[in-house]
C-alpha cells in the first residue's frame, strides 16, 4: 500500500511530465512532501499562481506535452482562471491541481470553499474532482488524452486534503498510443477539384496548422503548387515568412494589404482555423470558396460558413491533397503577390524612423535584426502586437509567441520564462506593454532565481496604450487609462536582474545587442510614440491597400 499523493506522483512521472509550476498551500503539503522525492519531476516554485499557469500552457504550446501547475483552494484556484482560459482559447495542452479541504470530514466549516470544479467546468476540456485514490490513475489518464487530444486545452484535477493522505495499492496507467484519423478521400478529392478549377487560390495558415508535420507537409505543397499563402497570428512562422509567396500576417481582421489579396482570391484554404482566433478575413455569402481544413468540423459564425471541410490529421491531408493535385497553369498570383510588394514598400521608411521615443515599427525592425534565426519574442498583449505581427518576420514556427484567442496582459514575462528553459541555448525575449508586464512583474524573481537568460523589453507610454488608441479612434476624450510607473532600471536590480533605459534610437540597438549577449535576466525599459498608430493603423494602411 502507498500513499494516494505518491501515486498521483507515480502517474505524472509516468506521462513524463519534467516541472510543475506552482504556489502550494496547506491543502497541498501531502502532495508537496510526495514531489519532493520525485527524481524526475522538479517543482518550480513562482510567486504567483498565474505566472505558473501561464508557464505550463508555454511549456504545452512548445512541447505538445501537457504542461502542469499547482496551486491550493480558494484564491489559489481562482487565480488560475485567466491561465486555464488562455490556455483553453489558444490551444495548449495545459493540467490545473489544486488541494482542497476534506470532504468526507471538515471541522473548518466552509472556510475558503468554493465549488471548483464547477468554476472550471466551462474553461476547461475536462475537470474532477478525486473522491477516491484509486481512482487516481484513471483520472490522471484520463486528463492528460484529453488535455493533448486535438484541439489542446486545459484540464483541472481537485486532490482533496484526505484523499491525498489516503493509501492504495493502485498503480499507474501507460500512456495509450494512437494515431489521428485521416481525411475522408472524397472530401480530399472535392477540395482538390476546387483549387484546380480556381484561378486565384490562397492558403491561411492558422493556429491548428503550427505542427511540425503540418508544416513540413505545408511547404512542399506550396513548392510543388506555387499557391501563395498567409497565416493568421498564431499561424507565424510555420513557413518561413521570407518565402516569395508569402502574402502577410493577417493581424487586423480587415482592410490590410493581405485582405486585399484575399479578396482578390476565388478560393480560400483555412488550414487549422478555429473561430476562437480573430478572424483573418470576414467570410461573405456570395464571395470566393472557402475550405475548411481541420482536425474538427467548423463552428459555424456569422463570418465564417466553409462550403467544403476536410476532417482529419492536417498533415496526412495536406500531403493526400499534395498527392493528387495538378498544378492549373492558368492560376494568377502576380496581382496578390503585389498586395505583399505594397505592404512592405509602405514599412520600410517607418522601420528607418528614428524618432526618440521609440516609434513602433523601428522598434520591430531592431529586434528582428538583434534576434538570430531561432530566436524567440514572447509578446504580453497591446497595440504593439499588431505591429509585431505585421512587421516581425518570423523564420521558424513558435519564435512568435503571442495571443490572438483570449488575447490577455501578463503573460509575456512568464512565456519567456518558458521559453528560456525549455530550450535553454536560444536566445529568448519578452516584449511587454508596461501595463502587461506589471500584472506578473513578480516573476522577475523568479526568473533570476533560476538563473535563466532573458531580455524583457518593457514598451513604457505611462498608460493602457491599446485602450487609449480605441478610445481616441471612436472619438472619446483621452481619458481614465494613464498612469505613473515604477522606475523600471532600479526595480529590475531589486530582483538582482540588470537594468538598462533607452535614451535614443542608436541606443535600443547597442543595448539589444548587449543584452543578447550578455548571460543573465535583463530589463529595458524603451519609451514608445503611439502618437501615429490610428494614422497609419487606420487610415495610411486602408487608403493604399485600396490603391493598389
Amino acid at each position: 500500500m502507498k500513499k494516494a499523493s505518491d501515486l498521483f506522483i507515480e502517474c505524472l512521472e509516468e506521462e513524463g511530465v519534467e516541472y510543475i509550476f506552482g504556489v502550494p498551500g496547506e491543502e497541498n503539503l501531502d502532495f508537496l512532501d510526495s514531489l519532493s522525492r520525485s527524481k524526475t519531476i522538479k517543482l518550480i516554485l513562482t510567486r504567483h499562481e498565474q505566472g505558473a499557469g501561464f508557464m505550463a500552457a508555454t511549456y504545452g504550446r512548445h512541447t505538445g506535452k501537457t504542461g502542469v501547475c499547482l496551486a491550493t483552494l480558494g484564491p489559489g484556484a481562482t487565480n488560475f482562471v485567466t491561465a486555464a482560459a488562455y490556455a483553453q482559447l489558444g490551444g495548449m495542452p495545459m493540467m490545473m491541481i489544486t488541494g482542497q479541504k476534506p470532504i468526507k470530514k471538515s471541522k473548518q466549516g466552509r472556510f475558503q470553499i468554493l465549488d471548483v470544479v464547477a468554476m472550471m467546468g466551462p474553461i476547461t476540456k475536462y475537470t474532477h474532482q478525486m473522491a477516491s485514490s484509486d481512482n487516481i490513475p484513471s483520472r490522471v489518464r484520463e486528463a492528460f488524452r484529453l488535455a493533448e487530444e486535438e484541439k489542446p486545452g486545459a484540464v483541472h484535477i481537485e486532490l482533496p486534503e484526505d484523499i491525498a493522505d489516503e493509501h492504495t495499492d493502485s498503480t499507474p496507467l501507460k500512456r495509450s498510443h494512437s494515431r489521428r484519423p485521416t481525411a475522408d478521400v472524397k472530401s480530399i478529392r472535392e477540395a482538390v477539384k476546387a483549387l484546380e478549377e480556381a484561378t486565384s487560390p490562397v492558403l491561411v495558415i492558422g493556429a491548428g496548422a503550427n505542427r511540425t508535420m503540418t508544416g513540413r507537409m505545408l511547404l512542399q505543397f506550396i513548392e510543388k503548387t506555387g499557391i501563395p499563402f498567409l497565416t493568421t497570428q498564431l499561424g507565424k512562422g510555420v513557413i518561413d515568412e521570407r518565402h516569395p509567396k508569402f502574402l502577410g500576417c493577417a493581424a487586423l481582421s480587415s482592410g490590410d494589404f493581405v485582405h486585399r489579396a484575399v479578396e482578390a482570391s476565388d478560393c480560400i484554404v483555412n488550414l487549422g482555423h478555429d473561430v476562437i482566433e480573430k478572424p483573418p478575413f470576414f467570410m461573405q455569402r456570395g464571395g470566393p470558396t472557402v475550405i475548411h481544413m481541420s482536425n474538427k468540423t467548423a463552428e459555424v459564425d456569422p463570418v465564417y460558413f466553409p462550403n467544403i471541410e476536410v476532417i482529419g490529421d492536417i498533415a496526412n491531408a495536406v500531403w493526400q491533397m499534395k498527392e493528387d493535385i495538378v498544378p492549373n497553369s492558368g492560376w494568377k498570383f502576380d496581382h496578390l503577390l503585389a498586395y505583399r510588394q505594397g505592404e512592405v514598400a509602405h514599412t520600410a521608411p517607418l522601420a528607418k524612423d528614428e524618432r526618440f521615443p521609440i516609434f513602433p515599427p523601428y522598434a520591430v525592425q531592431q529586434i528582428r535584426d538583434a534576434m538570430p534565426d531561432d530566436g524567440i519574442i514572447c509578446l504580453d498583449n497591446g497595440v504593439y502586437k499588431i505591429w509585431f505581427a505585421r512587421g516581425y518576420t518570423a523564420y521558424r514556427p513558435n519564435t512568435v509567441l503571442l495571443d490572438n484567442a483570449l488575447a490577455t496582459m501578463g503573460a509575456g514575462l512568464p512565456s519567456a520564462m518558458m521559453s528560456a528553459m525549455v530550450y535553454p541555448g536560444r536566445k529568448v525575449m519578452a516584449i511587454c506593454g508596461d501595463g502587461g508586464f506589471m500584472m506578473n512583474s513578480q516573476e522577475m524573481e523568479t526568473a533570476v532565481r533560476l538563473g535563466l537568460n532573458i531580455t524583457v523589453l518593457i514598451l513604457n507610454d505611462n498608460s493602457y496604450g491599446m485602450i487609449r488608441w480605441k478610445q481616441a479612434n471612436m472619438g472619446f476624450k483621452d481619458w481614465g487609462l494613464t498612469y505613473g510607473n515604477p522606475d523600471f532600471v532600479k526595480y529590475a536590480e531589486s530582483y538582482g536582474a540588470h537594468g538598462h533605459r533607452v535614451e535614443s534610437a542608436a541606443h535600443l540597438k547597442e543595448l539589444l545587442a548587449h543584452t543578447r549577449d550578455t548571460p543573465g535576466v535583463h530589463l529595458i525599459d524603451c519609451p514608445v510614440d503611439y502618437s501615429e498608430n490610428d494614422q497609419i493603423l487606420n487610415n495610411d494602411i486602408k487608403r493604399l491597400s485600396k490603391e493598389l
